[in-house]
């Protein structure tokens, strides 16, 4: 009886803890995006408006706006404009830096061709004959190189189970090894502390084989 009782709670809990994070994560997530309707005047606010609040009205703007934004910035005029912004706030000290770090760190994570979190990679941490898992952010240049005369990637070590925290360690390329899950069952095997494990062989995609044609 104990073991059935048992069973049923566990399975009860599979069902209903993914969704309550689930829930809470996604309601954090439009609050905080909420509160870019505040940038509009009071009176045109939806519950001025209609009424009534609208939930999640703040994520339909931010959306809009940042859509806008992007097509303003993709014309010249708009760049330029941009470029003006930039300029004033680049000569803000401590503000300058801040700005100039997040841009970059978007650049890089946004980039089509970069290789920031492309890769997940296999390293020895915090010491030789201890494996853990890593997420590649990009190839050391410049004065890493020179200083170590060796090839070293940038490795992102994060933490278990909130992997927006941890590490970065510079890692020679040959002693790195490189898998084949995708970062996505990489952050799964982090936040579950290692429970939930990718399949491998990673199963390859079936190809779609063409209708066959009507006989000579």
């Amino acid at each position: 009886m104990l073991i059935r009782l048992r069973r049923y709670l566990i399975a009860g809990l599979l069902v209903w803890v993914p969704l309550i994070v689930t829930g809470l994560i996604i309601k954090f997530l439009v609050d905080a995006l909420d509160f870019t309707i505040l940038l509009l005047p009071p009176g045109w606010r939806p519950e001025a408006l209609l009424g009534f609040n609208v939930p999640g009205a703040g994520v339909v703007f931010a959306i809009v706006v940042v859509f806008l934004t992007g097509l303003v910035v993709a014309n010249i005029v708009g760049r330029k404009l941009i470029d003006l912004g930039e300029s004033i706030v680049q000569r803000i000290p401590l503000v300058s830096s801040i700005y100039r770090a997040v841009k970059q760190l978007m650049q890089t994570l946004l980039h089509d061709g970069g290789q920031s979190f492309r890769r997940v990679l296999m390293v020895q941490y915090p010491r030789k004959g201890l494996w853990t898992l890593g997420f590649q952010t990009g190839v050391g240049i410049g004065e890493l190189q020179e200083r170590t005369e060796r090839t070293v990637l940038t490795v992102f070590i994060p933490t278990t189970p909130n992997p927006t925290s941890g590490f970065v360690i510079l890692v020679p390329q040959e002693e790195a090894i490189e898998l084949d899950m995708s970062v996505e069952d990489g952050l799964k095997f982090v936040m579950s502390l290692g429970v939930l494990v990718p399949p491998w062989p990673v199963p390859k995609a079936t190809p779609v084989l063409a209708p066959e044609g009507p006989g000579p």
